[in-house]
């Protein structure tokens, strides 16, 4: 067992702590990383306002890139040394998703059995089974994905949740291709990587939606060819008018980055005869699927998916788009508005609540 600091989430919205904690040597299955970067993700602060659940205290932080410090018995898939990239869906293999050969829809992901403690023994939660705002963290070797060590860690780390969610939702799940064209609603971390998918995957048209100018700004610089700003027009009727002359009565495909009914209901109207409308943005639980006549959903034809995790597989997916960020055809430097240390954890999540960055990323 080795000490290290951490960010520790106590309560309910009580803001959070650096603390000293307990890291136990990797067992069967288990991996050591030494963190060196991790991003701060609205999910982290979902766990620290108990949107999640309420197994307190947390050790927050999961998007993150770090060096393998030690692996335990049976691990063959990285050795000491290896440069990964932390993924929280360390896939089975056995269950049906994965028997069938849709491993991305795991059904019976997994983290690492042991715990990792506070200094009078109290177990911590690691955030979406990581726990990465941390010196070294203890996970399953499953969840270490070796990527180019020449790589920027702050960039390629963000590829371990939101910028990975944003762009699989693209590219995975909405599966859009040469010259179709693409909305996304919502311009925060995930839709920008949406975005970016979208451009990647050679969309003709990549329509960005949100409310604050300075996002769309920012989209036309990850790639966005038209923006709209939904406080000042219908949003429908924009994307309707910017494809139209296609021919068509909305966009190819439609990518919901908000989780809120109401921008769900607008990403519905706003896609093609069968065309397909993604959901990426999480909802809170106590949301409802909107007010939609059944006959329209009959009536348009098309899919409407939700995306979990970008649909990834993080063996194929993390080298892969880490090989084009080398290449230069992916500029996740793009996403990174910030380093920061570990104190100042609290402060980038204020910033986040007011829209000021794309991603803060802790670096160690």
């Amino acid at each position: 067992m080795q000490q290290v600091k951490g960010v520790v989430a106590h309560g309910k919205g009580a803001p959070v702590r650096i603390e000293t904690i307990n890291v136990p040597d990797p067992g069967p299955g288990e991996a050591v990383v030494k963190i060196s970067t991790c991003g701060v993700c609205h999910t982290d602060l979902h766990y620290r306002e108990g949107g999640i659940n309420d197994d307190f205290p947390f050790l927050l932080g999961h998007e993150a890139a770090g060096i393998v410090e030690s692996v335990g018995p049976d691990v063959t898939n990285v050795v000491p040394g290896d440069f990964v990239i932390l993924n929280w869906r360390a896939v089975c293999g056995n269950c049906r998703a994965c028997r069938r050969g849709e491993p991305w829809y795991c059904f019976a992901t997994f983290n690492a059995t042991q715990k990792m403690t506070l200094q009078d023994g109290t177990e911590l939660t690691p955030a979406l089974g990581i726990g990465a705002f941390i010196e070294k963290t203890l996970v399953a070797a499953g969840q270490c994905t070796k990527v180019d060590p020449s790589a920027s860690p702050a960039a390629v780390g963000l590829l371990g949740c939101g910028v990975m969610a944003g762009l699989g939702a693209a590219i995975n799940t909405g599966q859009i291709g040469r010259g179709m064209t693409a909305a996304v609603i919502g311009c925060g971390g995930v839709g920008m990587a949406a975005i970016a998918g979208a451009v990647l995957a050679g969309a003709s048209k990549v329509i960005a939606i949100d409310i604050d100018d300075r996002k769309l700004s920012q989209a036309v610089e990850i790639g966005a060819t038209h923006t709209i700003n939904s406080k000042a027009q219908d949003p429908v009727e924009a994307v309707k008018e910017i494809v139209g002359a296609d021919g068509a009565e909305g966009a190819d495909v439609v990518i919901e980055a908000v989780g809120r009914p109401e921008t769900y209901k607008q990403a519905f109207y706003a896609r093609d005869l069968a065309g397909t409308v993604v959901l990426v943005g999480v909802p809170t639980p106590d949301m409802k699927f909107p007010d939609i006549p059944l006959i329209d959903v009959f009536g348009r034809g098309g899919a409407l998916k939700s995306s979990w995790y970008g649909d990834c597989l993080p063996e194929r997916d993390f080298p892969m788009l880490v090989d084009l960020y080398q290449q230069g055809r992916l500029d996740l430097d793009a996403f990174v508005s910030e380093e920061i240390t570990l104190d100042d954890v609290e402060a980038a999540f204020e910033k986040m609540h007011h829209g000021d960055v794309l991603r803060s990323v802790v670096v160690l």
